[in-house]
């Protein structure tokens, strides 16, 4: 069972939302609120897997929360909602630490699906979005690289880097490469260190960054 919480101050959006998500057999609401702090309270009283995320909320909006969430929730993965799909606001927010990242126009299948790839596999990207990102990332007058130099990695930190990147998890991955699933972890906590990022969502930044990955 995916544990969820909702933080968007539109209520009728929110209560929305909230109903359709109910209606899934492998998701429970924890709760939804209004605003950042009490999404920050809320998490401190209950255990959630993924949040949803609104950016433009009072009293603490979606961009200052997930700072707070990195540094005091970091095992809570972030998918944003969003009205905005500028490639340097979606970049941006994936450099912050987001999993995932889906616009408010996008259809309840959608939403629905990125809350179980986040949750099973650490990253959510859609065509739409991965199309928006890669763009950005290659003009280079325009968007400065997200990552500094790093270690090279390995012929077979690539491969899991790929298989990542294809929305795998990590028995799958373990399966396709004949390893074992710890092993397939160590090779993602050494890309991770190498690459500097902060979690699998930035590993596909990464990936998408280097021309090592094309959605």
């Amino acid at each position: 069972m995916i544990k969820l919480a909702l933080a968007d101050d539109q209520v009728l959006f929110r209560r929305g939302l909230t109903m359709l998500l109910r209606d899934l057999s492998d998701v429970e609401v924890a709760f939804e609120c209004s605003n950042g702090e009490e999404l920050l309270t809320g998490l401190k009283n209950n255990s959630v897997d993924v949040v949803l995320l609104d950016l433009e909320m009072p009293v603490l909006n979606g961009m200052d929360t997930m700072k707070r969430m990195r540094e005091e929730f970091p095992q809570v993965k972030v998918i944003v909602l969003s009205m905005h799909s500028e490639e340097k606001f979606i970049v941006h927010l994936m450099e912050l630490g987001a999993n995932g990242y889906v616009l408010k126009t996008a259809e309840p299948d959608e939403i629905e699906d990125a809350i179980r790839a986040v949750a099973s596999t650490g990253y959510h990207f859609s065509p739409m979005v991965s199309r928006v990102m890669l763009h950005g990332l290659v003009k280079k007058e325009k968007l400065k690289p997200t990552f500094d130099d790093v270690d090279p990695l390995t012929e077979r930190e690539l491969d899991v880097l790929r298989l990542i990147c294809q929305e795998l998890t990590t028995t799958e991955i373990a399966g396709k490469l004949f390893l074992s699933p710890r092993t397939v972890e160590g090779h993602r906590n050494n890309i991770l260190q190498k690459t500097g990022a902060r979690n699998t969502a930035g590993i596909v930044v990464y990936a998408m960054s280097k021309g090592i990955y094309t959605p």
